[in-house]
Protein backbone atom coordinates (compact mmCIF):
# COMPACT_ATOMS: atom_id res chain seq x y z
CA UNK A 1 0.00 0.00 0.00
CA UNK A 2 2.85 2.75 0.71
CA UNK A 3 4.49 1.89 -2.56
CA UNK A 4 1.06 2.78 -4.46
CA UNK A 5 0.55 5.74 -2.30
CA UNK A 6 4.03 7.18 -3.49
CA UNK A 7 2.73 6.57 -6.81
CA UNK A 8 0.35 8.27 -6.61
CA UNK A 9 1.80 10.93 -5.06
CA UNK A 10 4.25 10.95 -7.84
CA UNK A 11 1.58 10.95 -10.85
CA UNK A 12 -0.57 13.63 -8.78
CA UNK A 13 2.68 16.08 -8.84
CA UNK A 14 3.46 15.28 -12.94
CA UNK A 15 -0.07 16.15 -13.56
CA UNK A 16 -0.87 18.93 -12.34
CA UNK A 17 2.17 20.57 -13.29
CA UNK A 18 1.71 19.16 -16.51
CA UNK A 19 -1.95 20.90 -16.25
CA UNK A 20 -0.94 23.78 -14.87
CA UNK A 21 2.16 24.62 -17.56
CA UNK A 22 -0.75 23.87 -20.37
CA UNK A 23 -2.98 26.32 -18.93
CA UNK A 24 -0.74 29.02 -18.32
CA UNK A 25 0.12 29.12 -21.53
CA UNK A 26 -3.35 28.98 -23.35
CA UNK A 27 -4.54 31.98 -20.78
CA UNK A 28 -1.57 33.76 -22.27
CA UNK A 29 -2.88 33.12 -26.31
CA UNK A 30 -5.85 33.25 -25.66
CA UNK A 31 -6.86 35.42 -22.88
CA UNK A 32 -10.51 36.00 -21.95
CA UNK A 33 -10.42 39.36 -19.57
CA UNK A 34 -6.94 41.98 -20.27
CA UNK A 35 -4.46 42.40 -17.17
CA UNK A 36 -6.27 45.03 -15.20
CA UNK A 37 -4.51 48.78 -14.65
CA UNK A 38 -4.04 47.80 -10.69
CA UNK A 39 -1.43 44.53 -11.77
CA UNK A 40 1.43 47.48 -12.11
CA UNK A 41 4.19 44.69 -12.32
CA UNK A 42 2.70 41.14 -13.18
CA UNK A 43 6.15 39.05 -13.03
CA UNK A 44 6.50 40.64 -9.59
CA UNK A 45 2.92 38.93 -8.36
CA UNK A 46 3.43 35.81 -10.07
CA UNK A 47 6.64 35.31 -7.78
CA UNK A 48 4.91 35.96 -5.07
CA UNK A 49 2.03 33.32 -5.98
CA UNK A 50 5.04 31.17 -6.72
CA UNK A 51 6.52 31.86 -3.09
CA UNK A 52 3.54 31.14 -1.58
CA UNK A 53 2.93 27.61 -3.64
CA UNK A 54 6.56 26.39 -2.91
CA UNK A 55 5.86 27.25 1.06
CA UNK A 56 2.42 25.10 0.86
CA UNK A 57 4.49 22.09 -1.42
CA UNK A 58 6.82 21.76 1.39
CA UNK A 59 4.24 22.04 4.14
CA UNK A 60 1.99 19.07 2.21
CA UNK A 61 5.08 16.97 2.24
CA UNK A 62 5.90 17.49 6.20
CA UNK A 63 2.92 18.09 7.66
CA UNK A 64 -0.68 17.90 5.36
CA UNK A 65 0.27 14.18 4.04
CA UNK A 66 1.80 12.75 7.37
CA UNK A 67 -1.41 14.26 8.69
CA UNK A 68 -4.06 12.79 6.45
CA UNK A 69 -2.02 9.04 6.60
CA UNK A 70 -2.28 8.74 10.28
CA UNK A 71 -6.36 10.20 10.54
CA UNK A 72 -7.04 7.40 7.87
CA UNK A 73 -4.62 5.01 9.64
CA UNK A 74 -6.38 6.12 13.01
CA UNK A 75 -10.27 6.16 11.76
CA UNK A 76 -12.77 3.38 13.19
CA UNK A 77 -13.71 1.10 10.31
CA UNK A 78 -17.44 1.02 10.42
CA UNK A 79 -17.44 1.10 6.36
CA UNK A 80 -19.90 -1.44 4.85
CA UNK A 81 -18.75 -3.85 2.23
CA UNK A 82 -20.19 -2.25 -0.62
CA UNK A 83 -18.71 0.91 0.09
CA UNK A 84 -15.03 0.19 -1.97
CA UNK A 85 -13.60 -0.16 -5.08
CA UNK A 86 -14.84 2.03 -8.03
CA UNK A 87 -18.31 2.78 -6.35
CA UNK A 88 -17.05 3.36 -2.91
CA UNK A 89 -13.86 5.87 -4.59
CA UNK A 90 -16.97 7.52 -6.64
CA UNK A 91 -18.97 8.15 -3.52
CA UNK A 92 -15.57 9.41 -1.47
CA UNK A 93 -15.08 11.97 -4.04
CA UNK A 94 -19.17 13.50 -4.36
CA UNK A 95 -18.73 13.71 -0.49
CA UNK A 96 -15.16 15.10 -0.37
CA UNK A 97 -16.64 17.61 -2.89
CA UNK A 98 -19.65 18.74 -1.02
CA UNK A 99 -17.67 19.01 2.34
CA UNK A 100 -15.04 21.31 0.78
CA UNK A 101 -18.30 23.47 -0.29
CA UNK A 102 -19.32 23.77 3.47
CA UNK A 103 -15.58 24.49 4.46
CA UNK A 104 -14.63 26.87 1.57
CA UNK A 105 -18.37 28.82 2.51
CA UNK A 106 -16.93 29.00 6.47
CA UNK A 107 -14.29 30.69 5.20
CA UNK A 108 -15.70 33.62 4.33
CA UNK A 109 -18.51 33.38 6.91
CA UNK A 110 -16.23 33.21 9.86
CA UNK A 111 -13.75 35.96 10.22
CA UNK A 112 -11.24 34.21 11.56
CA UNK A 113 -11.23 31.48 8.51
CA UNK A 114 -11.35 34.88 6.42
CA UNK A 115 -8.27 36.11 7.84
CA UNK A 116 -6.05 33.57 6.32
CA UNK A 117 -8.37 32.82 3.10
CA UNK A 118 -8.91 36.46 2.07
CA UNK A 119 -5.06 36.86 1.16
CA UNK A 120 -6.01 34.24 -1.74
CA UNK A 121 -8.80 36.41 -2.79
CA UNK A 122 -6.62 39.70 -2.43
CA UNK A 123 -5.00 38.75 -5.90
CA UNK A 124 -6.30 42.14 -7.93
CA UNK A 125 -6.74 39.73 -11.25
CA UNK A 126 -7.15 35.72 -11.78
CA UNK A 127 -4.89 33.35 -13.68
CA UNK A 128 -3.82 29.71 -13.46
CA UNK A 129 -0.96 30.37 -11.10
CA UNK A 130 -4.28 32.29 -8.67
CA UNK A 131 -5.01 28.39 -7.91
CA UNK A 132 -1.91 27.98 -6.00
CA UNK A 133 -2.02 31.44 -4.17
CA UNK A 134 -3.33 30.43 -0.30
CA UNK A 135 -1.74 31.37 2.88
CA UNK A 136 0.10 28.65 4.70
CA UNK A 137 -2.00 29.32 7.81
CA UNK A 138 -5.22 28.24 5.50
CA UNK A 139 -3.59 25.17 4.10
CA UNK A 140 -3.12 24.04 7.72
CA UNK A 141 -6.20 24.84 8.97
CA UNK A 142 -7.62 22.64 5.41
CA UNK A 143 -5.53 19.95 6.91
CA UNK A 144 -6.96 19.74 10.38
CA UNK A 145 -10.68 20.19 9.35
CA UNK A 146 -9.99 17.44 6.57
CA UNK A 147 -8.30 15.19 8.78
CA UNK A 148 -11.22 15.61 10.99
CA UNK A 149 -13.90 14.66 8.22
CA UNK A 150 -11.28 11.44 7.21
CA UNK A 151 -11.64 9.99 10.38
CA UNK A 152 -15.50 10.56 11.14
CA UNK A 153 -15.94 9.22 7.26
CA UNK A 154 -12.93 6.69 7.46
CA UNK A 155 -12.13 7.92 3.98
CA UNK A 156 -9.59 5.93 2.82
CA UNK A 157 -6.26 7.56 1.94
CA UNK A 158 -6.05 6.88 -1.41
CA UNK A 159 -9.81 8.57 -1.69
CA UNK A 160 -8.02 11.47 -0.36
CA UNK A 161 -4.85 12.04 -2.98
CA UNK A 162 -7.16 11.18 -5.90
CA UNK A 163 -9.63 13.65 -5.02
CA UNK A 164 -6.55 16.17 -3.88
CA UNK A 165 -5.69 15.84 -7.81
CA UNK A 166 -9.35 16.38 -9.43
CA UNK A 167 -9.42 19.25 -7.11
CA UNK A 168 -6.57 21.29 -8.32
CA UNK A 169 -7.17 20.13 -12.12
CA UNK A 170 -10.07 21.42 -11.80
CA UNK A 171 -9.12 24.65 -9.28
CA UNK A 172 -6.54 25.58 -12.47
CA UNK A 173 -9.37 25.25 -14.62
CA UNK A 174 -11.32 27.51 -13.22
CA UNK A 175 -9.16 30.21 -11.84
CA UNK A 176 -7.77 30.63 -15.42
CA UNK A 177 -8.02 33.55 -18.19
CA UNK A 178 -8.14 30.91 -20.39
CA UNK A 179 -11.09 32.31 -23.33
CA UNK A 180 -13.64 29.48 -23.96
CA UNK A 181 -16.25 29.34 -26.75
CA UNK A 182 -19.45 30.58 -24.98
CA UNK A 183 -20.86 27.25 -26.31
CA UNK A 184 -18.62 24.50 -24.32
CA UNK A 185 -17.88 26.67 -21.40
CA UNK A 186 -22.01 26.94 -20.92
CA UNK A 187 -22.12 22.88 -21.61
CA UNK A 188 -19.27 22.60 -19.35
CA UNK A 189 -20.73 24.81 -16.35
CA UNK A 190 -23.97 22.40 -16.16
CA UNK A 191 -21.40 20.02 -14.58
CA UNK A 192 -18.56 21.32 -13.46
CA UNK A 193 -17.29 25.00 -12.21
CA UNK A 194 -15.80 27.32 -15.26
CA UNK A 195 -13.98 30.29 -15.16
CA UNK A 196 -17.46 31.96 -15.63
CA UNK A 197 -18.22 30.92 -12.50
CA UNK A 198 -15.72 31.01 -10.36
CA UNK A 199 -14.41 34.74 -11.89
CA UNK A 200 -17.51 36.27 -10.22
CA UNK A 201 -16.48 34.76 -6.93
CA UNK A 202 -13.56 36.67 -6.96
CA UNK A 203 -15.31 39.63 -8.03
CA UNK A 204 -14.84 42.59 -5.98
CA UNK A 205 -18.24 43.89 -5.07
CA UNK A 206 -18.35 41.61 -1.57
CA UNK A 207 -22.16 40.30 -2.33
CA UNK A 208 -20.49 38.28 -5.04
CA UNK A 209 -17.26 37.27 -3.77
CA UNK A 210 -19.86 35.41 -0.61
CA UNK A 211 -21.48 33.56 -3.48
CA UNK A 212 -20.11 30.73 -6.16
CA UNK A 213 -18.65 28.29 -3.37
CA UNK A 214 -18.66 25.18 -5.20
CA UNK A 215 -14.97 23.89 -6.40
CA UNK A 216 -15.49 20.48 -8.73
CA UNK A 217 -18.95 20.30 -9.49
CA UNK A 218 -21.30 22.76 -10.06
CA UNK A 219 -24.16 21.38 -8.57
CA UNK A 220 -23.73 22.26 -4.65
CA UNK A 221 -24.24 26.59 -5.30
CA UNK A 222 -27.63 25.75 -6.63
CA UNK A 223 -28.91 23.18 -4.34
CA UNK A 224 -27.84 25.67 -1.55
CA UNK A 225 -29.19 28.52 -2.99
CA UNK A 226 -25.86 30.15 -2.78
CA UNK A 227 -25.28 30.78 -6.43
CA UNK A 228 -24.77 34.56 -7.47
CA UNK A 229 -26.82 36.06 -10.49
CA UNK A 230 -24.09 38.48 -11.67
CA UNK A 231 -22.66 37.42 -15.12
CA UNK A 232 -19.14 37.09 -16.18
CA UNK A 233 -17.94 40.37 -18.26
CA UNK A 234 -14.00 41.05 -19.15
CA UNK A 235 -14.31 43.79 -16.91
CA UNK A 236 -15.25 42.48 -14.17
CA UNK A 237 -13.39 43.65 -11.35
CA UNK A 238 -11.15 41.58 -9.07
CA UNK A 239 -10.00 41.31 -5.44
CA UNK A 240 -11.65 41.82 -2.05
CA UNK A 241 -14.10 44.85 -1.72
CA UNK A 242 -12.42 47.97 0.22
CA UNK A 243 -8.68 46.71 0.18
CA UNK A 244 -5.97 46.25 -2.36
CA UNK A 245 -3.34 43.82 -3.12
CA UNK A 246 0.01 43.57 -0.92
CA UNK A 247 3.11 42.83 -1.44
CA UNK A 248 4.54 39.34 -0.53
CA UNK A 249 5.61 40.02 3.15
CA UNK A 250 2.40 41.76 3.43
CA UNK A 251 0.42 38.65 2.57
CA UNK A 252 2.23 36.40 5.38
CA UNK A 253 1.38 39.43 7.92
CA UNK A 254 -1.98 39.66 6.59
CA UNK A 255 -3.79 37.41 8.88
CA UNK A 256 -2.06 38.41 12.16
CA UNK A 257 -3.06 42.03 11.73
Amino acid sequence: MQDAIQVLLAWKSIAVLAWLGLLFAAERLLPAAPLPPAVARPWLRLAGNAVLWAVNSGLSVVAVVPLTAWASDVAPQWRPSWWSGGWGLALDLLLLDGLIYWWHRANHRLPFLWRFHSVHHLDRTLDSTSALRFHFGEVLLSALARAAAVIVLAVPLVSVLVFETVLLIATIFHHSNLRLAPGLERALSRLVVTPSIHWVHHHRLRADTDSNYSTVLSIWDPLFRSRSATARTPDLEIGVEGREELPLLGLIAAPFR
